[in-house]
């Protein structure tokens, strides 16, 4: 059996939002597995099925950067808070961000064996950054949108300076409608998409390993239930559709309004323009979003409570 350790409790219980006891409870059942105890707990109605990342702890900040028909979004991390307000930190980010907009790099390890512009490449202006800040940093990932026609729209949410936050947003709208149209649809769906965490473009796009732990998570459920096998059938299918439904851009209800399927939005603002328009891509990157939170001095509370070493 698996060592449940106070830690391993409190993460949970910050992934879940569920009580302490539970989160031991869901440990002891999954032998210390924190993926299969949260799917236990959100099985068993324990926990909300809410995003991971709004309640990760990684600081640092996101950069985005468009010009013209492309746009970049660079995330680089931090140790604190204090560390993403300095201004050669925040210089640094813009500096990459534009760098990987010129460059197209791919990833973060192309990124960082570019050319830095004082001199050397981004990778040795991290190291000498990280020497004379004083605390450990890391360009983690790059994300690029762009159309052969329309515009790249930017949001920066949690802003820390222009460009820079804690969310950044990038939405990809093709077509020949006037900027004066596609500019303000996109930002309206830029602040959609960071308050809503869409998973993916459309439902089809959503990852099919996700998918299938969400349809693992409602047999379960609806197994619980005692209704016959085909009924429990039916409602898993449809558990999974609703699933796809509510996390898939296109088909997710408009936050403005609650009601309008964000696909509308955009065919409503076509016909309005007399123009094509087609949402053809976004990016989305939220701070330290999958980073292991740090365990806290709260863990030896947790330890009395839950009654764990």
């Amino acid at each position: 059996m698996a060592d449940i350790t106070a830690a391993t409790v409190k993460e949970l219980r910050d992934r879940s939002g569920a009580g302490m006891m539970d989160c031991k409870k869901a440990l002891t059942e999954t032998n210390g597995d924190i993926e299969a105890a949260t799917d236990w707990l959100r099985a068993k109605g324990l926990a909300a099925a809410q995003k991971k990342s709004s309640r990760t702890a990684a600081e640092g900040l996101v950069g985005v950067a468009v010009s013209g028909t492309k746009g970049v979004a660079v995330e680089v991390n931090s140790e604190t808070d204090f560390v993403a307000k300095n201004d050669q930190f925040q210089d640094f980010v813009r500096t990459v961000s534009t760098i990987a907009l010129d460059s197209g790099v791919a990833d973060a390890e192309a990124l960082l064996a570019s050319p830095y512009p004082s001199g050397g490449t981004v990778s040795e202006k991290l190291v000498a950054n990280i020497a004379t800040i004083g605390e450990n940093q890391n360009v983690r990932r790059v994300g690029h949108v762009s159309v052969n026609q329309g515009i790249v729209v930017p949001y920066v949410h949690n802003a820390a300076a222009p460009g820079l936050g804690k969310i950044g947003v990038l939405v990809a709208l093709e077509g020949d409608a006037p900027a004066d149209v596609l500019e303000p649809l996109g930002k309206q769906i830029a602040m959609h998409i960071a308050a809503a965490f869409p998973l993916a473009l459309s439902a089809a796009d959503i990852d099919p390993v996700q998918l299938e732990r969400e349809r693992a998570i409602a047999t379960e459920k609806a197994a619980e239930s005692g209704k016959p096998a085909e009924i429990i059938a039916k409602m898993v299918d449809g558990a999974v559709a609703k699933y796809a439904k509510e996390n898939a851009l296109l088909s997710q209800l408009f936050v403005m309004d609650n009601k309008t399927p964000i696909a509308d939005v955009v065919a409503k603002a076509a016909k309005e323009a007399g123009a094509s328009i087609t949402l053809t891509s976004y990016v989305r990157f939220q701070l330290g979003e999958g980073i292991e939170k740090e365990v806290s001095d709260f863990a030896a509370e947790v330890a009395a409570a839950a009654g764990v070493a």
